[in-house]
């Protein structure tokens, strides 16, 4: 479910905190501490006053301080709005992993899908976790794309890691290398390569979107001297997307797909697995990379990093990639709405139109 954005709506995006002793209240707070950027949106943060306090005043964070509301219809524009989603006392202890700090960053996610599953918000943005201490019951997931995949019902999604520079999605996510060939079949590929494409259509206007599919073996196999995956599976796999009219290319060598800037020429790259895409987008863009969910119902957005418990606390993270990831979220909320109105029968908009007048 999505809500309805008129010309004068301010976008409304939620923000789960991540894991409390990590670098997730920092960087939120140094995003939002420049109160230019709720010219673009406003934030809702699903956590705790008292938490964010305590971060405040360890970090020596100075004129900032959050509104708090009880629920998204009490937001107020121009404010850094903030809901306790829990009022039990959480024993912090910065930089470390802690079960409390887990079921704190769980409670925080939940509040925040519940919401972002109503409609009561556009976006949401998700602050780094800790993928051990959040394991739980209701949380048996390797990490936020695969929870948001079951919960919004999607099937499949990508894991999309985003920058200026490049868009890299990977076919096998957060599972164990040893496992990775026997994921690796055609149908797989094909609904990776369709979703990827969808995406770049309605979520980042690129109406004849080119991708590039890497190999799975050193040099794409060598026309199956070193491995038979990109004969058999892999190819096929091009071939029929392409006859369904998707611009997909390759297999590519990921060594030299990337050492000759290769990926400069096209709009989104499927690698084969989670180090093979991630190693040379963190290396290009660490800093300001975002993590987006492709080919969910709902627009979800995170900073490419992790919790930093090692410069937890010591006002040293930046915001770099949290900040990219809430401008993120906010383009793709406006190109859905574009595409959404680009896509729908004139019939179906003149109604519409007249509704919204009336």
């Amino acid at each position: 479910m999505t809500r309805e954005l008129s010309p004068n709506h301010t976008i409304k995006i939620g923000i789960s905190h991540g894991d409390v002793n990590g670098i997730g209240y920092e960087i939120i707070m140094k995003t939002l501490y420049d109160t230019r950027i709720l010219d673009f949106f406003t934030p809702v943060v699903y956590g705790s006053s008292k938490v964010a306090s305590y971060h405040k005043k360890i970090l020596g964070i100075q004129d900032f301080n959050f509104h708090v509301i009880r629920s998204v219809d009490q937001a107020v524009p121009g404010k850094a709005n903030l809901i306790n989603v829990f009022h039990d006392e959480v024993k912090l202890d910065i930089g470390q992993t802690t079960e409390q700090a887990g079921s704190a960053a769980l409670k925080s996610l939940e509040h925040a899908t519940d919401d972002l599953a109503a409609g009561h918000i556009d976006a949401l943005v998700t602050a780094p976790i800790n993928k051990q201490n959040i394991q739980s019951r209701d949380f048996d997931f390797p990490g936020h794309t695969e929870y948001l995949t079951k919960k919004f019902g999607a099937g499949e999604s990508v894991m999309l890691m985003v920058s200026n520079e490049t868009r890299i999605g990977v076919i096998t996510g957060h599972i164990p290398l040893r496992d990775v060939p026997s994921r690796i079949n055609k149908e797989g590929i094909l609904k990776k390569v369709q979703i990827l494409n969808a995406s770049l259509k309605r979520d980042f206007g690129i109406t004849k979107p080119k991708i590039a599919l890497l190999g799975l073996n050193p040099h794409a196999g060598d026309k199956g001297v070193i491995g038979l995956e990109e004969e058999e599976i892999i190819i096929p796999a091009i071939k029929e997307a392409f006859d369904e009219g998707i611009l997909v290319f390759g297999p590519y060598p990921a060594d030299g797909f990337f050492g000759s800037a290769s990926f400069n020429h096209f709009d989104g790259i499927l690698a084969m697995y989670h180090d093979q895409g991630l190693i040379p987008f963190k290396t290009l863009s660490f800093k300001s990379g975002v993590n987006f969910t492709a080919g969910l119902s709902v627009v979800r957005t995170s900073p490419a990093h992790g919790t930093a418990f090692d410069m937890a606390g010591k006002n040293m993270a930046s915001p770099d990639a949290f900040r990219e990831s809430v401008y993120l979220a906010i383009d793709i909320v406006k190109n859905r709405k574009i595409h959404e109105e680009i896509t729908m029968n004139p019939l179906d908009l003149a109604q519409e139109q007249d509704d919204n007048e009336s």
